[in-house]
């Protein structure tokens, strides 16, 4: 039956397509000012003997002139849909407000000194802060006042032991490849120039000499989609030109990998260097920084585990893996004695799925209990100290930090608490809260549920809801259904400003740990991927389907949410099940299946995924779901606002450029097929708050207007 289904979405791609400009005149019947019509090419791959039209090829040239007017008409297109939607005022206005609070993550310890990130409210980046030995609080640094649009953001801060040198990445526009400045803490003078071109990189000091970072050579073409698949380590020695940083691993064919970094261990005598060609599983490698050997010493020789440097101890170097625990451990090593027979469980493998941390001499073991956070506290012997007793049920983060610190520090949240900031002694196991919150949102009244249902082969699921404790469940409540599904990634219960507001206009969000992610283990991520993916994609239609039986909803109150790979589920689910729902929302999609793999770092997410070019199986299977290729000329889609960024160079806007022009082209009926395209802005992270308001005001405001729903909760009537 599947080949069947496969051959089926091939005939019917190849069916569909025509040669360009010529319109297909059921689909043409129904577009009007809400859709734009786009040019169709004769561009044609072959797979395996199978012809695929590629007729919306042109748009994955993101320098061309004809990508920009495109761009400009589909943005005109969709402002003048939205901008008249009469709610749109009332919904940004609630964004917005509950956006607009102090809120601060917690503290850390760098040179004796406290820092901790600030956001006053409406400011487009946080701030980093430091607190003087008098309490006081000073601006450390600003990412505010690196642009005058607030579209410059910073991230990986990184303070040499001492604390007395810090750097950090720039990224401009939300763009992968960024900037590494490098300032003296006591003076703030920067020291050299910046660093270019750095792209999936940590900064690991290494003393005050330098650091270590990672990055690819530059490519040819457009640094948006031009593929990078080698990955280089590198350390920096302070003062001297990048053009002089040494290549301490990936130079070599035998060293190439797409994702290299690093950690020094061991009192810097130990750097811990981690090698993937996927988002799954590393190669592990030491070497020592007091040999004047060449030679690594290889603890994980292949891809099959996770392992990643987690504390040192005694002379021992803790790693947390899930080799041979697929649920996690943390195992001692000598790093002159590596080999497996050598290792010592110091926490070992349990029930629940372990992430592990760091701080004070400790370590804190969280473990997820069907997505919901426990967590204990060991010596680093293994020795069980405590169970972290928590203020609620939700996830709990943090508790790292270094040796030497005596407080440690952990967030808490979920869906309807704002993070609230705790301290934790870590010899009495006192706790006293640090910081509330101070978000608006009155989490009181609402509530959360956990609720287990079972997928299309039976396999039991968990979904979170949230809702006000004053909803009627009577099908008539707009609701959200959001999902991920994928890379081992776990959905936990976290408050969300954004989300909160959809629950103060009177919504149902709604959250399904669905096959693909990490919830339980390597065996429920490993059960969403490759020919299994079809698993996410029913885990997803079988919650939608819970939530109208149960009551929740109803398909014409019911929206479909995912980013990323997230973006992807949409995409499949919209194309599959277009019945189910009233409105879609695939942000930054994954949604071109057989071509994905040839931008940027794409390979590398092919451990989830396969690729059309590495067997017939795969090519068949992948094109049997992509959502690009299965758009059904004459289908009534759902009402579909699909959101991606100019410069999203992690999953470049072509799959969604072409997925618009796609479904515009096939869609039928009423229901407008619209996309929203940022400028000069990525994937996601960094984005200015300014952008993130008008992001979900727009995305809002039109999944209300097409359930119907022309007043908000708390304006004149409610939902």
């Amino acid at each position: 039956m599947r080949n069947a289904i496969l051959m089926s979405a091939a005939m019917f791609l190849l069916m569909g397509c025509g040669e360009p400009g010529n319109e297909n005149t059921d689909s043409a019947s129904a577009l009007d000012d809400k859709m734009v019509r786009t040019t169709r090419g004769d561009h044609v791959d072959t797979y395996f003997g199978v012809d695929v039209p590629d007729p919306y090829r042109w748009l994955e040239d993101d320098l061309s002139s004809d990508t920009a007017d495109w761009i400009a008409e589909q943005n005109t297109s969709t402002r003048s849909y939205i901008d008249a939607i009469s709610l749109r005022d009332d919904v940004k206005n609630t964004v917005a407000r509950l956006l607009n609070f102090e809120r601060e993550t917690a503290p850390f310890i760098e040179g004796g000194k406290r820092y901790f990130y600030r956001n006053s409210g409406l400011q487009n980046q946080r701030v980093l802060y430091r607190i003087e030995d008098d309490g006081s609080e000073t601006v450390f640094l600003d990412p505010n006042t690196f642009s005058e649009d607030g579209t410059v953001s910073m991230s990986g801060v990184s303070f040499s032991d001492d604390g007395s040198l810090v750097a950090y990445q720039l990224s401009e526009g939300g763009s992968d490849w960024r900037s590494i400045v490098t300032r003296d803490v006591a003076t703030g003078d920067v020291l050299e120039p910046p660093l270019i071109d750095v792209k999936f990189s940590g900064i690991n000091w290494l003393g005050n000499e330098g650091f270590f970072y990672s990055s690819y050579d530059k490519p040819d073409g457009s640094e948006l989609s031009a593929k990078t698949d080698q990955h280089k380590l590198y350390f920096h020695a302070l003062g001297t030109p990048q053009s002089s940083d040494n290549v301490v691993f990936g130079a070599t064919t035998e060293q190439k990998h797409r994702y290299v970094g690093a950690s020094v261990g061991g009192d810097d005598r130990y750097l811990v260097i981690s090698a993937a060609n996927s988002t799954s599983g590393n190669k592990l490698f030491i070497k020592d920084l007091a040999s004047d050997s060449e030679e690594l010493i290889v603890v994980f020789a292949d891809e099959s585990a996770d392992g990643s440097l987690l504390e040192s101890n005694d002379g021992y170097l803790l790693i947390e893996t899930n080799r041979d625990a697929p649920k996690g451990r943390v195992i001692a090593l000598d790093p002159q004695a590596a080999g497996e027979t050598e290792w010592r469980d110091v926490i070992p493998e349990s029930e629940y799925v372990l992430n592990a941390s760091s701080s004070a001499g400790y370590l804190f073991a969280e473990y997820m209990v069907d997505a919901i956070s426990q967590v204990e506290q060991f010596d680093l012997e293994g020795n069980l100290i405590r169970e972290i007793e928590l203020p609620d049920l939700g996830s709990a983060s943090g508790f790292g930090g270094d040796k030497e610190q005596s407080e440690v520090f952990f967030t808490f949240t979920n869906y309807r608490i704002a993070p609230a900031i705790f301290s934790l002694d870590p010899e009495s196991g006192d706790i006293s809260l640090y910081r509330a919150s101070k978000s608006p949102f009155d989490g009181n009244n609402y509530q959360t549920e956990q609720v287990f249902y079972s997928s299309k082969d039976g396999t039991r699921v968990p979904m979170i809801i949230t809702y006000a404790k004053d909803t009627l469940l009577d099908g008539s409540t707009p609701t959200i259904l959001y999902g991920y599904g994928g890379f081992d990634i776990s959905i936990r219960p976290r408050f969300s400003s954004t989300v909160a507001a959809w629950l103060e206009m009177g919504g149902i969000y709604a959250v399904p740990n669905i096959r693909g992610g990490g919830e339980y283990g390597k065996a429920w991520h490993i059960a969403g991927t490759k020919t299994q993916k079809h698993n996410v994609f029913d885990d997803f239609i079988a919650a939608a389907e819970h939530l109208i039986a149960e009551g929740y909803t109803s398909k014409e109150k019911l929206a479909v949410s995912g980013r990323s790979n997230g973006g992807l589920l949409v995409g499949a689910v919209t194309t599959q099940r277009p019945d189910l729902f009233q409105v879609s929302l695939p942000g930054v999609g994954v949604l071109d299946m057989l071509r994905y793999h040839t931008f940027t770092a794409g390979a590398g997410w092919a451990y989830d995924y396969g690729t059309s070019e590495e067997s017939e199986e795969m090519f068949r299977y992948l094109l049997g779901y992509s959502p690009l290729h299965n758009t059904k000329p004459g289908t009534a889609y759902p009402a579909t606002l699909i959101t991606t960024a100019e410069r999203d160079d992690r999953v470049v806007p072509a799959h969604s450029y072409k997925f618009a022009a796609q479904m515009q082209y096939a869609h039928t009926g009423d229901a407008p097929v619209l996309i929203r395209i940022d400028s000069n802005a990525g994937h996601g992270a960094g984005t200015p708050t300014d952008k993130l308001v008008d992001q979900y005001a727009d995305i809002y405001s039109f999944t209300l207007k097409n359930m119907g729903v022309e007043k908000i909760k708390g304006s004149e009537s409610a939902l």
